[in-house]
């Protein structure tokens, strides 16, 4: 599906968006639901009252930043889908501070520090072996996604269960957590967190030096090389500073999020967060700005989708394919980019002929 060049970003998406929803409600007639009522509650649940309002921005405070992970590395010329195990080790990093009392300004600051840690080096076997080896970012972050899901249920499981409770770790202690923002809600604090580093990343991208070479290596990855941009350094500083947001987005859901404050066993309330973030991504076109409100309106969907269920008794499966619908329609005009983008990267070396080999090597 492609758009006319003159057509502006927000034009294009609220196009996309229309379209998404008219699809979606074709469907919803089709099964013998009534379409106004079902989007009548699923806006009321999504941004209705302050209370619904602030349950879409604590369900979008980690897709910020699991978003970022992927918008960094789709800037750099990189598909980096590693935010999923990323965020796992936060959030267990975070969780695991816990274990030692430590007095409430430290063990607060410590648990992000930790966190952010855990993330950024999680990602730098997916960067050497990029760097080094040529390694596709896709079959490495693939493959630590579930070595990460794996070492965190043993870790839930064996390390740090609650003793009085074998079904979740221990809770994040009392002086740990983030303060509530909208008392009686589950928004807290970590949305300005995310908000903050979301503008981070902007100024980092679009007013740095290390940004510039970010953008112009995967605009055209030969170019930069020939102006002496040394890809290697890239791929190191996007790689580690996607860990860096995912890790805190999984200390922001853990510390923020009542009411238990901690990871359940197989982690239902964290797992997906760092694939939902993909989308999101998408959605803001991966620009940091973007970002934000593609993550507040995803929110805003998985907060509607529970009052569709219950107002409007739109059954629990229909509701996914209406917001799979809107999200794939509204993904659309990235998702065209995205497929460019796909064509145009060249399989590591180890790969390929010997004569493509010489002539990469040629024209680098």
């Amino acid at each position: 599906m492609g758009f006319p060049a003159n057509i502006g970003e927000l034009t294009k998406t609220i196009i996309a968006g229309v379209i998404g929803f008219a699809v979606g409600a074709v469907i919803i007639m089709l099964y013998g639901y009534d379409p106004i009522s079902a989007y009548q509650a699923l806006f009321n649940g999504a941004f209705g009252d302050l209370y619904s309002f602030s349950e879409s921005l604590a369900n979008a405070t980690p897709l910020v930043l699991t978003a970022l992970t992927f918008a960094i590395g789709f800037r750099g010329g990189m598909f980096n889908i590693g935010a999923e195990g990323q965020l796992y080790l936060g959030a267990l990093a975070t969780v695991a501070v816990s274990f030692f009392h430590l007095p409430s300004a430290m063990g607060f600051a410590l648990s992000l520090i930790c966190a952010v840690f855990a993330g950024a080096i999680w990602s730098l076997p997916v960067a050497i072996l990029k760097a080094t080896r040529g390694v596709h970012e896709v079959i490495s972050t693939i493959m630590l996604n579930w070595i990460s899901q794996f070492l965190c249920f043993y870790l839930i499981a064996k390390i740090l269960v609650d003793p009085q409770r074998a079904e979740k770790t221990i809770s994040v202690a009392q002086g740990v957590r983030m303060p509530l923002l909208v008392p009686g809600t589950s928004l807290s604090y970590g949305i300005f967190l995310s908000f903050f580093a979301a503008i981070i990343v902007y100024l980092l991208l679009w007013r740095t030096v290390i940004g510039f070479d970010i953008r112009a290596t995967g605009h055209n990855p030969l170019a930069a090389t020939y102006a002496g941009i040394e890809k290697w350094k890239i791929i190191l500083f996007v790689f580690i500073t996607g860990g860096l947001t995912a890790g805190l987005a999984g200390a922001v859901h853990v510390m923020g999020r009542p009411p238990v404050y901690a990871i359940y066993s197989g982690m239902p309330s964290i797992r997906g967060l760092g694939f939902e973030g993909l989308a999101v991504a998408m959605i803001g076109r991966n620009h940091p700005i973007g970002i934000i409100f593609a993550a507040i309106f995803f929110g805003g969907l998985l907060a509607g989708g529970r009052m569709m269920q219950l107002s409007a008794h739109v059954p629990l499966e229909m509701v996914r394919v209406v917001e799979g619908i809107v999200v794939l329609f509204l993904a659309i005009p990235e998702l065209v980019q995205l497929l460019s983008f796909l064509r145009k990267i060249r399989p590591p070396l180890i790969f390929r002929s010997k004569r493509s080999q010489d002539e990469d090597r040629r024209r680098l």
